[in-house]
């Protein structure tokens, strides 16, 4: 019979060898692409301090720790390390040790690594022969004569130690003078630096028999001690072994979310920068209406949790959820229409999103609205957003995140219309926000001076829904809050009760008079001309001109107290919290009165078509294609959203994309774009950026079928307040004038708006 240690070192000789390797054997095999990076691994993340310390270990003969190698002939989904193209296929790839490979690559050939955020980086690392000392390179160090710039160089093409001691030893003489004990102690440095290419590295090698899931296993495994992996790394294993694809396009989408495209449809927003965790714990909750991540790993393997039993049949039927899941989620249509639902619940730039929970989660019941529950987009976009709204402010999901997400998730089990889908948010909605919330739990949150408060920027979001001017000014404050809009000079949070007036009075704890409730917002002009000003001195100064019914709605939306300038300091701060507590829930009704409808509108396209175009109705034959020259035409895209600018200033419309101005059907196909959902997104991304994504809580878009052809329906409301149109550095003001689109001169916009928007 065997004893335990017998048969532990009979397993240990079936599953994997004992190797040796040179440092400079590794990074030359890596080179040549015989070593690759399976994507099972975690992003390079280690910073350059890291990578100096493993060079400074080496250097002083200090373990680094092993390696795990997996023998394997396969190529297909192998990373390479650096950014080059390799030679041949990988026969070892990588399982475990990456960070210190990648580092030795990186330092060793001068190569740049890619980075989490998928920036590139060229890792520089200086050192010092005479102190034997290792730095991350600086400008310091470069002028440094005593260090050597970037290492790099000793192991470069053409290398010559003689060459380098040289230079060096004479770069020192030019600043001091250099004993021979030095020039020996440089040359000695030098030579053991140029040797780390012959330390020897242990790698456990795993047999190419293993297979990739026990490989995968393996990893999580090792990896699940010392530096811990989150149990979305283990999915994210998986993912690599048996669906490599969509780990890379979960990745892609993450790094395209960074930076806008000037040439395609892409995931750029102003409110998220999204990373694969994240992503994956959206898919994750839409696949399997889980939040919670520790069981999941197991069901994707296919395991059963009654028995234990693991099955390949059942692994593939998980990963197909999985897959379902993840396509809906990365669907660049859903992600764009989540975004307007943030925009529609007043939230316009990063900085307003208090929490990334509350939008991930707010996401996936889009996401179950959207495409499990059918519900209408308008009814589901107002949903989305008075639930954003909700969640944000009460910070639903801090704490147990996980946990509030489950019992959301379960609510949901039983819905099966888009009716009892938006009545179950709006039932959800009415238990948190009672009205001893309103009154009470929020003036008591509002008292702080936390700059990152979930009640400061309900304030701030209720200000943008109300179309609230800056204190002062007619300049409304969703219009600085706009991120695409970035002047060099713009409003600026003002202490009403300024610090220096306070300061005077005998108040000189920070916290105090940083309150939430001291704030408002003022133009940058008028914060200069108040200064250290008491407020009873700067009020009249700054209210000269404004009309009493407009100071008073003013005051109101700003949640100014009446008779404010001439308050004892915290009878103010307790009063305006319980104004700015009035002015969020009045921004929250407004959400839900003017969201959702309860019919959806039927049109009748013959029949407006036979009518021709009018003063509500316009046909375009096609959003982008010019059909004389078949070509793409800026100029088809602009008459799209001057129409579109016209009947929201004027008194709504119905677009029709798809029929020419004869009434003959042309179809969407002359567009040329891949799918509907293409067209529609390239429509939001105009909107968006010619007259802003607010105004999609008056547009309305559909697909509809007219004479054995697809058009675009596209049904504008009158907008609640005017809406221009970005021509280059310009704004133009459009409206309808019998069926035709004009623009208003100067003169002529003031005079519209003050009659129509006053």
């Amino acid at each position: 019979m065997s004893t335990g240690s017998e048969l532990g070192a009979k397993l240990s000789e079936t599953i994997f060898n004992r190797v040796e390797y040179d440092v400079g054997h590794l990074i030359k095999e890596i080179k040549f692409g015989r070593i690759g990076l399976p994507d099972i691994q975690r992003p390079f993340v280690w910073n350059n301090t890291k990578v100096r310390d493993l060079f400074d270990s080496m250097y002083r003969g200090y373990p680094v720790g092993y390696l795990l190698l997996w023998e394997t002939a396969a190529s297909d989904g192998h990373r390479t390390i650096g950014v080059g193209q390799k030679e041949v296929a990988p026969s070892l790839v990588i399982v475990d040790g990456q960070q210190r490979l990648t580092s030795m690559y990186a330092v060793f050939n001068g190569v740049e690594v890619i980075r989490s955020s998928f920036s590139r980086e060229r890792i520089r690392i200086a050192f010092n022969p005479l102190e034997q000392k290792f730095e991350v390179a600086s400008a310091a160090t470069r002028k440094d004569p005593a260090f050597v710039p970037d290492i790099s160089i000793v192991w470069g093409t053409n290398f010559s130690m003689f060459r380098l001691y040289n230079e060096y030893v004479q770069a020192l003489r030019e600043t001091r003078e250099v004993r021979e004990d030095e020039t020996k102690a440089v040359e000695t440095s030098l030579t053991r630096l140029h040797a780390l290419a012959s330390y020897r590295l242990t790698a456990l090698q795993l047999s190419a028999h293993i297979s990739e899931e026990d490989v995968a296993d393996v990893f999580v495994r090792i990896n699940s001690k010392g530096v811990n992996l989150k149990q979305a790394d283990f999915i994210l294993t998986l993912m690599s072994v048996f669906w490599d694809d969509g780990r890379t396009e979960l990745e892609m989408f993450c790094r395209d979310a960074l930076k806008p495209s000037t040439s395609a449809p892409s995931p750029f927003n102003h409110f998220v920068e999204p990373s694969a965790e994240r992503l994956l714990r959206v898919v994750v909750a839409l696949a399997f209406r889980r939040a919670r991540l520790s069981s999941i790993y197991s069901v994707l393997r296919g395991k059963d949790l009654e028995t234990g039993a693991f099955s390949g049949e059942r692994r593939e039927q998980q990963f197909a959820l999985l897959k379902d899941a993840q396509q809906r989620t990365l669907n660049l249509t859903n992600w764009g229409g989540f975004m307007q639902c943030l925009q529609q619940a007043g939230f316009r730039a990063k900085r307003m999103i208090n929490s990334e929970n509350a939008l991930f989660y707010s996401y996936v019941l889009y996401l179950i609205g959207r495409t499990e529950l059918k519900v209408r987009e308008h009814d589901l976009r107002a949903a989305i957003a008075r639930w954003f709204f909700m969640a944000s402010l009460t910070g639903r999901y801090t704490g147990s995140p996980e946990s509030a997400m489950e019992s959301d998730l379960a609510m949901l089990r039983q819905v099966r219309t888009p009716a009892e889908f938006v009545e179950k948010l709006a039932q959800s909605e009415r238990i948190a926000l009672t009205d001893d919330f309103w009154d009470v739990t929020l003036p008591n949150e509002l008292a702080t001076s936390a700059a990152r408060s979930p009640s400061l920027f309900g304030f701030e979001a209720a200000l943008v829904i109300l179309d609230a001017p800056v204190l002062f000014s007619a300049t409304k404050v969703s219009e600085w809050l706009d991120p695409v809009v970035k002047p060099a000079k713009s409003i600026e949070r003002h202490h009403l009760f300024p610090r220096s007036f306070l300061e005077g009075s005998g108040i000189s704890s920070r916290q105090q008079i940083n309150q939430i409730a001291n704030y408002a917002y003022v133009e940058w002009q008028d914060n200069i001309e108040i200064g250290g000003q008491e407020p009873a001195q700067y009020t009249p100064l700054m209210t000269d001109g404004i009309s009493g019914d407009n100071l008073k709605r003013m005051y109101e939306l700003n949640a100014i107290p009446d008779g404010w300038e001439r308050m004892d300091y915290d009878e103010f701060l307790q009063e305006r919290r319980e104004l700015m507590a009035r002015v969020i829930r009045e921004g929250y009704q407004h959400l839900t009165t003017t969201g959702a409808t309860d019919v959806p509108v039927v049109v009748d396209l013959p029949a407006i078509i036979a009518g021709g175009e009018a003063d509500r109705v316009e046909f375009k034959g096609t959003l982008r294609t010019n059909l004389h020259t078949g070509q793409k035409d800026s100029r088809m895209e602009s008459a799209v959203i001057k129409t579109i600018a016209g009947f929201l200033n004027t008194h709504g419309g119905t677009l029709i994309i798809g029929v020419a101005d004869d009434g003959n059907p042309v179809g969407i196909d002359a567009d040329g774009f891949v799918n509907e959902d293409r067209i529609l997104l390239h429509l939001t991304n105009l909107v968006n950026n010619r007259i802003g994504a607010a105004a999609w809580g008056a547009i309305h878009a559909n697909f509809d079928d007219y004479d054995d052809v697809r058009v675009l329906v596209v049904r504008c409301e009158r907008a609640p307040s005017p809406q221009y149109v970005r021509e280059g550095n310009d704004q133009m003001f459009f409206v309808r004038t019998g069926p035709a689109t004009v623009a208003l001169s100067v003169e002529e916009c003031v005079e519209y708006i003050r009659q129509h928007y006053s």
